[in-house]
């Protein structure tokens, strides 16, 4: 991916299970949506939009990445490795956590978002939902739901600029889902290009992969970090929940990790 200043990799960790989070994204865009229609005010669908919201929020307030935790841990770890008469010897203990690339079609105002068509400099005066270009500015690409000169992405280009785009890239060329990767830097083995097969339970069930190529590098990133790129999806919600795609909740997880190129 080509990432950006703006890009940011401090976001919440809902570890509470799927169906929980598609629930309560759900129940607060159809209640919001009905309270705007004002249909549902005193409702018994209004009092469950609410309490979805209530619901949502505490996961949200839960499940923020302990940051500090997860770096002493890192650090605790890799020294471990380092440590050992045959040093890391191509042996890092990481922190998996996700990008994707957000689908125009999943921001409607029926779902909760700020739909407003709004064009911005590169997109020559084409309109495209607000919280879309928002997320893309995040992301780095998005897939429009009409192509461009047969392109069927927009790419974030820095400051308040986009432009079209074939494909979802990197550094080191197209991302591929659930084997594209990012990172901070190179770090020891760790480096762009290199191809890492990751042990863990929790991302092999969400990626149904335990390989991965880096692809690209960003600032943005923390050390031992490793950004696995998910693919293609509509958010899971407004706000805070459009860093995450809508088939999961997942947001991080150790692994260790094996340089095998």
């Amino acid at each position: 991916m080509e990432t950006t200043s703006d890009r940011s990799f401090n976001r919440r960790a809902d570890r509470i299970a799927f169906w929980l989070g598609t629930l309560a994204s759900d129940v607060v865009a159809i209640a919001l949506r009905a309270v705007q229609l004002r249909r549902a005010t005193g409702t018994w669908l209004h009092l469950l939009g609410v309490s979805g919201i209530i619901m949502a929020w505490s996961t949200i307030a839960r499940a923020d990445i302990p940051w500090p935790e997860v770096v002493q841990r890192l650090a605790y770890e890799n020294e471990k490795l380092a440590r050992r008469p045959q040093g890391h010897n191509g042996e890092y203990f990481i922190v998996c956590t996700l990008y994707y690339t957000p689908k125009e079609s999943g921001f409607t105002f029926e779902r909760g978002f700020d739909a407003t068509p709004v064009t911005k400099p590169g997109l020559h005066g084409r309109k495209y939902p607000r919280d879309f270009l928002r997320s893309v500015k995040k992301e780095g690409f998005g897939r429009i739901v009409t192509p461009v000169n047969g392109r069927n992405y927009i790419r974030y280009n820095g400051g308040d600029s986009y432009a079209f785009a074939s494909n979802p890239t990197g550094g080191g060329g197209v991302l591929v889902p659930r084997f594209s990767a990012a990172l901070k830097l190179t770090q020891g083995s760790l480096r762009r290009g290199a191809i890492v097969e990751t042990e863990s339970a929790d991302v092999e069930k969400i990626f149904r992969s335990n390989r991965w190529k880096i692809m690209d590098t960003g600032g943005g990133l923390r050390r031992w970090q490793i950004d696995c790129y998910y693919g293609e999806d509509e958010p899971l919600g407004p706000g805070k929940f459009m860093g995450r795609p809508r088939a999961t909740t997942f947001e991080y997880a150790y692994a260790k990790a094996r340089i095998m190129d």
